[in-house]
């Protein structure tokens, strides 16, 4: 099911196109000083690698403006310089070659001081993200609705954008980022309605792991449904390795990126597991996280459910007694022994990122879907028909044949 996007302006930063036009971005931000320029750019390049388009940071000081020289000519990935009190500090970080510019209205509130920084952004040509938060709301904003309300946030967008536009600025991007995540929704939605630039996503101060990652998942993920949403950012209290993975996984779950990493799924096991299945799904998962396979790859207790249940993945194992039913798009083409269904999936992940999905299914075994078939089999007749398949069948034969047919 394809997710039909709210139609953008668009912009470029750096390399990266940001809009409707184009795939959904991710974003994170450095946690270094900046003046570290080695240990920035180290930084920088371990998140690009893990999935970010882009990567902010920070210039809070001229020491940070002056490692922006040198970060911006050497990083993999284009660099926004995130701006906050100091109005001359855009102004040296334009200077100093960064793509994009990200302003809390709630810090620089001087019209001049804006619009001098805009002109010198259109200058530059790079763009600008508006970037409103909830937790540095404009004062006379917290006055006027009493809190950092969506209509307050969104309030503050449209106010800055004005001052932007008056100098004939349009390369903008906006946030109305807020750590409530209702707050969140109901701020975007409501900017949705009113302007037509792109949006980036993010829930704020979202904390650590797992509730940062559950809050931002779930307004992030909520908001992409709808449509909304052209780059996002995971702002979590954690490596910001995590944030780019989280990112880019979201991305790929919904079908708005292709996929470049793993992607694992597993029952929840059940007593008619033969197997610890808990125990596969984290070796398997391990595994193939480890050569960044690039798959759908499932890990299923059981034999008689396992493969049909999930026929959609690229790839999976299904636990019978001592054995291991590898399957590929619900089809089964080899028994293992048990004790190596780890690495048999391994070895098949290998050969289908090597040689195809439909290569890989004209090389089954010859005799496997009857291996397996007669292992379902002794699984029902030992364990009992949990789905009552032949019951029901002999059920519906009977109620057929007794139908009034006239």
């Amino acid at each position: 099911m394809k997710i039909n996007r709210r139609k953008t302006s668009q912009l470029s930063v750096g390399k990266v196109g940001v809009g409707s036009d184009f795939p959904i971005s991710v974003q994170s931000m450095t946690t270094t000083k900046t003046k570290d320029v080695e240990g920035t750019l180290a930084q920088i390049y371990e998140i690009a690698s893990n999935g970010a388009d882009i990567v902010r940071v920070t210039c809070n000081d001229i020491d940070a403006a002056k490692g922006l020289v040198e970060i911006t000519q050497r990083s993999p990935v284009p660099i926004i310089a995130d701006i906050h009190f100091q109005y001359k500090l855009a102004l040296a970080a334009i200077e100093a070659g960064v793509h994009g510019l990200r302003l809390n209205p709630g810090n620089i509130r001087k019209e001049s001081q804006i619009k001098d920084v805009a002109k010198a952004a259109l200058d530059a040509n790079i763009p600008i993200r508006i970037g409103v938060n909830g937790g540095s709301l404009d004062k006379d904003l917290l006055e006027k609705y009493g809190d950092s309300t969506p209509e307050a946030l969104v309030e503050s967008a449209l106010k800055e954008l004005k001052y932007l536009e008056d100098v004939d600025f349009n390369d903008i991007k906006i946030s109305v980022k807020h750590s409530n995540v209702r707050a969140m929704i109901e701020s975007y939605r409501l900017l949705a309605e009113k302007v037509n630039y792109p949006l980036h996503l993010g829930v704020t101060e979202a904390g650590p792991l797992p509730g940062g990652l559950i809050k931002s998942t779930a307004g992030i993920g909520t908001l992409l449904n709808e449509g909304i949403g052209d780059t996002i950012r995971y702002s979590l209290t954690t490596d910001p390795i995590e944030e780019a993975k989280s990112g880019r996984q979201l991305l790929e779950y919904l079908g708005l990126r292709e996929r470049n990493s793993l992607d694992l799924i597993a029952c929840p096991s059940c007593g008619r597991a033969e197997v610890d299945v808990i125990k596969v799904a984290e070796e398997a998962q391990n595994v193939l996280n480890n050569e960044n396979i690039p798959l759908q790859v499932a890990v299923m207790g059981c034999v008689v459910n396992g493969p049909g249940e999930a026929r959609s993945a690229d790839l999976g194992i299904a636990a019978g007694k001592n054995k291991g039913h590898l399957f590929i798009r619900g089809e089964v083409v080899k028994v293992v022994n048990e004790k190596d269904m780890v690495s048999s999936l391994l070895e098949e992940a290998r050969l289908i990122v090597e040689e195809g999905i439909e290569a890989r299914l004209a090389k089954a075994d010859e005799n496997a879907a009857e291996i397996a078939q007669k292992d379902v089999d002794d699984l029902l007749t030992s364990q009992g028909d949990i789905n009552n398949f032949l019951e029901r069948k002999k059920s519906v034969v009977e109620i057929t044949s007794n139908q009034d047919n006239e």
